[in-house]
């Protein structure tokens, strides 16, 4: 069948391994340094390791692999004691696999693990009802934050110098980018952070990428990477956003430069949910 599964990129990994403790189904191991995706029935392509990956080395790809079976994954996370299984039960009810954690839930009572089974935090009614505590997916209302109010009428004034800004559409070679400042920023920056274009975009160059959703990660490495051996790039200001999967942002940025050759100064910000600099 065809679904979502991770994708490793062999060149990226240093063999840290930070995914493996990410990954509670066990479908990942270390082999001759490198992290390897060594069951496809054990990925559920959730992406949870995508956060673990310190370089940026693991995205999700849509491809005709095997289903994955959830029975088996219990029963292998079993093996690997209490704690194991709660992580793998908190990752499920996170992403609001109710089905998944059905079957998980069964499986325990069947082995023996009627204690685990049993705790209320694991109730699948809460996953429909009210979702899952995954960074990057959980839903929150912030209506009710206090901030700053601005009037209506007022009109600030848009800082973009140039178009176009998403990554896949940039040309590296554009003579604006000749001794620029950049700004390369996650997608969702600019709607959490109110005084994006005042703070951080007067004066620069903008590049919007979203490290996690966008499958052109290599394309955007030699993008970028072309970009900065072709300019004289003054600086990079990094923005992203405070959830494990949007660091990729500054990896991206980062290996791009050594990649170049070049020597440039990069400034990274972490933008919380809520709208403010960490």
């Amino acid at each position: 069948m065809k679904r979502n599964i991770i994708k490793i990129d062999e060149n990226k990994c240093n063999g840290c391994g930070e995914c493996i403790i990410g990954c509670p189904e066990g479908a990942l191991q270390l082999v001759n340094g490198k992290a390897k995706l060594v069951s496809e029935n054990y990925c559920d392509g959730l992406g949870a390791c995508i956060g673990n990956c310190p370089v940026g080395a693991i995205t999700i790809e849509t491809r005709e692999v095997d289903d994955y079976d959830e029975e088996k994954v219990v029963k292998n996370i079993i093996k690997q004691g209490d704690d194991v299984v709660k992580a793998h039960l908190h990752h499920l009810k996170s992403h609001r696999q109710a089905e998944y954690l059905k079957i998980a839930l069964r499986v325990l009572k069947e082995e023996g693990k009627e204690d685990l089974a049993m705790t209320s935090c694991y109730d699948t009614t809460e996953v429909h009802s009210h979702g899952g505590g995954c960074p990057g997916s959980r839903a929150m209302d912030l209506s009710k934050r206090k901030t700053q109010e601005t009037p209506a009428d007022i009109n600030i004034g848009s800082q973009l110098e140039q178009w176009p800004i998403q990554l896949h559409l940039i040309n590296p070679q554009a003579p604006y980018f000749k001794d620029a400042e950049l700004v390369v920023s996650a997608d969702c920056v600019a709607y959490s952070f109110g005084n994006f274009h005042q703070k951080f975009l007067k004066g620069k160059k903008l590049i919007i990428l979203c490290p996690k959703l966008d499958h052109s990660q290599e394309m955007y490495k030699d993008k970028l990477t072309e970009l900065f051996k072709g300019n004289n790039i003054k600086s990079v200001t990094v923005l992203r956003m405070e959830v494990p999967c949007c660091y990729g942002t500054q990896a991206l940025v980062e290996e791009s430069v050594r990649a170049s050759g070049k020597q440039t100064i990069i400034k990274e910000y972490v933008i919380s949910i809520d709208g403010q600099i960490i």
